[in-house]
């Protein structure tokens, strides 16, 4: 592979104007492809095999027309201090609220609460239910105007007004601030990394041209594969993560090469053709990560991981084309200044802060193992009490309305009045459909933890009735699980004596159904990707003992990444001081997604990190001087590499929306873990107790496995030393 990459990276330098037209055409095509392809479908979210998704099928099917997607708001009206809003004043006061919520675009009804009779027992509090002819993702923004518009006015009444629902949905996600200043972060990382702006912005230009290429595929192929507009997020954080992380390995390549004394083109060559290789590899492994999201059974999901793979597999390509073709236009403005006047790179192959540290834990590595081990095992023990849920209008900001919508409703309906659930009877084959409805709504009403029923609403038929149960408890509260837990188990005996049959749904049984279905399948994932990442480690390494280091040191970190999402997010430890209002159960992806873009980050890092150790001990160094020689090539470029990622996940903390905040925490903290105490400490560590047996492999394994020349040692036959003095640029070189 090495040579094969040797040669492309070669070409590709030589052939410079080639290539770039190359990736400039296909991104002028796909974005012209985007450009005219059909809008991208909101896609409804959904999971095969649960209760709650084959209940809510059945009510599409029986209820035809009855939408059971639509965009709704739920409008609260609170009366003034000491007065009730069966005033007089108040009530005319809200009936004509109503009436204006009546009248907004798109609007299918307005449910006066007087009518409706949902005003709380004390007075106090009211709501109005508004209903939308079409999901929220169809809603307008004409639509939502107009409801405000109706709201402002029912507070200049003197009454306060709040809403919530699937109408106030935000659809746009981040306002793009943390990843500008993500972007921020890295240009300055890389710029003290490499002292030169050529080689700092480098980087970044192929990692945004990457990512553009692969935005603009998913956007022309939305229509034609099914994918929601939501597909393409994950794509763009791990297309500009990876693409940044590779660039900067072939580049970092690229001026050891040119210290050493080596031509531009033979230095692109050997950069693409060693670095190349490691880049390869991990970007398999992060692959492999993406794709086992299948595991989970989730269309959505697996949508997201295959279209971020995709991205992946574009920034492989420009790391191994385009970034040597930059390099051919511009040969030594990625040197230092001090390098382009000497043309060498000074301290590149002496002692440094990587060599230092490496000798640091060559010399204890005993003491280091135990501490690191022990320090993230302490991190990783919260994760034990993980509670999987979906946080909703509970977990928003007092800002918001929607929170305090959540508040004033649980304040005068109770708690479980925001997740009631909603049982569907199947009477089709009872004698009396609505006796045995009627039968059934007695006895889920008489379950402990159960405050009331709704009257059934039946189909045209008559055999399938739909009606709610309210909880004692909020929708997150661990009772409310274990109530519909309670109410399912009751099935089998309320079925016999009623021949009707009844399920489970709603949006709290259905964030109950998913939190359960992904906990279980987070133990299958990890064994799939884990399993198939020790199998492509095997070949690159050609060592038994490495990988499984790399996977159990993976699985440490995130543990213990999950572990601090838990004491902050959960039990509300610190939580304040990342502005997180109210702490709950942990988002029900977060583990899946942590678990799939840390575990390509980390590959990355082990396998640029470890590869330049195997590459030294393949050249006849000893075991601890191989660790030396790889931290002193390797170290600072994973650090640069670590801290601009933390940089990109961190700058999410400071949104406003919670979830973002868990998701942008929980990596910032794994790739901290992983990168600094796990890669940099636990590594070498591990590699000096084992001394050469880490590099043992079973004869007969060896003979198994095929043999792939990562390490670049067919290159470096035929080149015994570095030329004495830089051999002449193929033509000017251009600054």
């Amino acid at each position: 592979m090495a040579t094969f990459l040797y040669r492309v990276g070669r070409l590709a330098f030589r052939r410079r104007w080639y290539v770039a037209l190359v990736w400039a055409a296909v991104l002028a095509a796909v974005g012209l492809g985007a450009l005219r392809a059909p809008g991208a479908v909101e896609e409804e979210f959904s999971m095969p095999g649960i209760e709650s998704q084959k209940a809510f099928d059945l009510v599409e099917e029986r209820f035809p027309g009855a939408a059971a997607d639509s965009a709704t708001a739920r409008v609260v009206f609170i009366a003034p201090g000491g007065e009730k809003v069966t005033a007089a004043a108040n009530k005319a006061a809200i009936q004509k609220a109503v009436a204006g919520l009546g009248d907004g675009t798109q609007v299918a009804s307005a449910v006066d609460p007087f009518r409706a009779k949902t005003v709380s027992r004390d007075g106090t509090t009211a709501f109005a239910t508004v209903t939308y002819e079409v999901g929220t993702a169809d809603l307008t923004d004409a639509s939502r105007t107009d409801l405000q518009r109706a709201i402002d006015r029912a507070r200049e009444s003197g009454l306060t007004v709040e809403a919530g629902g699937t109408a106030f949905a935000d659809e746009a996600g981040p306002g793009g601030t943390a990843e500008v200043i993500g972007v921020a972060i890295a240009a300055v990382v890389l710029l003290v990394t490499f002292g030169s702006l050529a080689a700092a912005g480098l980087p970044l230009l192929t990692a945004v041209i990457g990512v553009g290429v692969s935005m603009a595929a998913i956007l022309a192929l939305s229509s034609a594969l099914g994918l929601s507009t939501t597909t393409g997020t994950l794509a763009m954080m791990l297309g500009l993560a990876v693409g940044i992380d590779y660039a900067l390995f072939v580049v970092s390549r690229y001026r050891e090469e040119r210290a050493g004394g080596r031509a531009p083109r033979e230095a692109a060559g050997l950069a693409v053709g060693t670095a190349g290789s490691a880049v390869v590899f991990a970007g398999l492994t992060v692959v492999i990560a993406l794709a086992g999201l299948a595991v989970v059974g989730i269309p959505m999901l697996t949508k997201m991981g295959l279209a971020a793979a995709g991205a992946v597999v574009v920034a492989v390509l420009i790391a191994l084309t385009l970034v040597p073709a930059f390099l051919g236009f511009w040969p030594n403005a990625v040197l230092t200044r001090r390098a382009r006047r000497s043309g060498r790179i000074e301290g590149s192959a002496g002692d440094n802060g990587g060599t230092r540290w490496a000798r640091f834990v060559l010399r204890r590595p005993l003491p280091v193992l135990v501490l690191g081990v022990a320090g993230l095992g302490a991190l990783a023990l919260p994760a034990a009490g993980l509670q999987l849920g979906m946080p909703g209008d509970e977990a928003k900001p007092v800002s918001t309305t929607e929170r305090r919508a959540y508040d004033a409703l649980a304040e005068g309906f109770g708690p479980g009045f925001n997740g009631p659930l909603t049982i569907v009877v199947d009477a089709r084959g009872a004698a009396d459909p609505k006796a045995a409805t009627a039968t059934v709504a007695e006895e889920i009403g008489g379950t402990e933890g159960v405050v009331s029923v709704s009257p059934a609403r039946f189909d045209e038929a008559g055999d399938t009735a739909v009606f709610s149960a309210v909880p004692s408890t909020a929708p997150t509260d661990e009772r409310t699980e274990e109530l519909v837990t309670a109410i399912r188990d009751e099935r089998p005996g309320v079925e016999s004596g009623t021949g009707a049959r009844y399920t489970v749904t709603g949006t709290t049984a259905m964030n109950i159904d998913i939190a359960q279905k992904v906990q279980a399948a987070l133990v299958p994932y990890l064994v799939v990707v884990v399993g198939l990442a020790i199998v492509l480690l095997l070949v690159v390494f050609r060592s038994l003992l490495v990988p499984l280091k790399a996977a159990l040191g993976f699985l440490l970190s995130v543990l213990a990444s999950l572990g601090a999402v838990v004491v902050v997010f959960q039990q509300g430890h610190g939580a304040e001081l990342l502005g997180v209002e109210q702490t709950g159960p942990i988002m029900s992806l977060m583990p899946i997604f942590l678990v799939g873009i840390v575990f390509g980050l980390a590959m990355d890092y082990e396998v640029f990190l470890v590869s330049r150790m195997r590459e030294a001990h393949v050249h006849g160094e000893s075991p601890a001087q191989a660790v030396a020689s790889g931290f002193r090539h390797s170290a600072r470029v994973v650090v640069a590499a670590a801290l601009i990622m933390i940089a990109v996940f961190a700058g999410f903390v400071g949104e406003s929306d919670s979830m973002i905040k868990m998701i942008g925490f929980g990596l910032a903290t794994a790739v901290l873990f992983d990168a600094f105490v796990v890669r940099m400490a636990l590594v070498p560590a591990v590699l000096a107790l084992l001394g050469a047996r880490a590099w043992w492999l079973p004869g007969w394994l060896d003979r198994a496995l095929p043999r792939v020349d990562v390490e670049g040692e067919a290159l470096r036959r035929p080149r015994t030393g570095p030329a004495p003095h830089p051999a002449p640029d193929p033509e000017p070189a251009r600054t």
